[in-house]
């Protein structure tokens, strides 16, 4: 930090050093000329108020300090599209595999492998009885097997599903889901780490038998050990398979506590828990980005702030010659708003799509999680109009305090070495 200070410091301390004496002590009470003075009358000519044609002319007068307070600008708006961005995506990635319905319980299938009771219902009558229980919408049942992909030396988890096809909506970015014997799907760093692709074909092993798969989709996030495939894959491998966990979807506002302790008590093999509804990685990016942007917009409104309270003090003279003349305190106040109100909604329509850039290199590069386009594609109209509100809106409030310090000050404070 204090390197970054010193840097900061250097590039007006060099300044300061070669500024001629003469000039050091008039600044703040030379008169208004230049490039600032020449738009002020071209704008005194439209139906502009005159606070206001005075402050949208007034950045034209000191360039340097215009663009330092546009990057600060730039920077706010920037962060807020890049978080809002990111909420979006996050949001909608938790929402993936909920097919919309309500609480998620899972029903864990016990056995002398997990150190508990085996069921004593089939496997079909326990699908059967968990559908019929109060509050079920859609049951999906799993298997597990460790495979061996014929020409790979690592063996490889593979998840073998029955039934509710709609967990799958939301989680596949690119190509489909698995619909019959013999098609896969994994997440991207499964399918990397594998050399695989899209319509890549795979002999999966198991206790000497094989069969043939196509890898017909990418998850968006997946085990980077662990392949999905149907129910009827995994027949051909073993035709006395038995599931191990089955995922039950509930109505909305059904009792998932109550429904677990039915579960339970429909054989006492089984095991049920009601899975946690939020994703704490959805919660963390939502909460640093919700952080981050209020720090970073909070840091460019000091910039605007320190900005124009040192052009307010600079035209201590020149304020106190408009008050002489008649401008009321609330004019004094548009005129510095407006001043740097221009600035902002400049700063706005180059930071967002700065922002939208930031949010595509960062979720293009997650590496463990492919996001479809839907995911990326978060903006609208309303969304777009309101992140280019967001730079004005940095630019009054940093501008606001100093605004109306000026419009406090007295005729006499101002002219008072005149």
């Amino acid at each position: 930090m204090p390197v970054l200070v010193l840097l900061a410091a250097l590039v007006p301390a060099l300044r300061a050093h070669r500024l001629p004496t003469a000039r050091a002590i008039s600044a703040g009470s030379a008169s208004l000329t230049g490039r600032g003075l020449r738009v002020q009358r071209v704008l005194a000519g439209t139906p502009l108020p005159r606070a206001v044609s005075m402050g949208l002319g007034r950045p034209l007068a000191r360039p340097g300090r215009t663009l330092l307070t546009l990057a600060a600008i730039i920077l706010g708006v920037t962060t807020v599209t890049l978080a809002t961005g990111l909420t979006s995506t996050m949001l909608a990635y938790s929402e993936a595999g909920r097919g919309g319905g309500g609480p998620l319980v899972r029903v864990e299938a016990g056995g002398p492998a997990g150190g508990r009771t085996a069921p004593l219902l089939g496997d079909a009558r326990i699908e059967e009885r968990l559908r019929s229980l109060p509050g079920a919408v859609r049951v999906r049942a799993r298997a597990l097997a460790q495979v061996t992909l014929v020409g790979q030396s690592r063996p490889a988890f593979a998840d073998f599903y029955r039934g509710d096809d709609t967990s799958y909506a939301g989680r596949i970015a690119d190509g489909r889901m698995p619909r019959a014997a013999g098609e896969v799907v994994a997440g991207p760093a499964f399918l990397t780490q594998r050399g695989l692709r899209l319509g890549d074909r795979v002999t999966l092993a198991l206790n000497g038998r094989q069969t043939t798969a196509t890898v017909v989709g990418k998850l968006v996030e997946g085990n980077a050990r662990a392949l999905e495939a149907s129910w009827e894959t995994l027949l051909p491998l073993t035709p006395d398979a038995r599931a191990i966990e089955y995922d039950v979807r509930l109505a909305r506002g059904a009792d998932a506590r109550a429904y677990a302790e039915a579960a339970e008590a429909a054989d006492p093999g089984l095991r049920a828990s009601v899975s946690d509804t939020g994703n704490t990685a959805t919660t963390t990016v939502v909460a640093f980005s919700t952080v981050f942007t209020v720090l970073l917009s909070a840091v460019a409104s000091l910039g605007v702030f320190n900005t124009v309270l040192l052009d307010t003090r600079e035209r201590r003279r020149d304020l106190g010659m408009l008050k002489s003349i008649g401008m009321t305190p609330r004019q004094v106040v548009a005129m510095t708003v407006t001043s740097v109100a221009g600035v902002g909604a400049v700063g706005g329509l180059l930071g967002i799509p700065l922002g939208i850039l930031a949010h595509r290199l960062v979720v293009d590069n997650v590496g463990v999680v492919a996001f479809p386009e839907s995911m990326k594609d978060v903006w609208d109209v309303p969304q777009l109009s309101g992140l280019l509100l967001a730079g004005v809106a940095i630019a009054v409030v940093g501008a606001l305090v100093p605004a109306r310090s000026a419009a406090r000050m007295t005729i006499a404070a101002a002219l008072h070495t005149e």
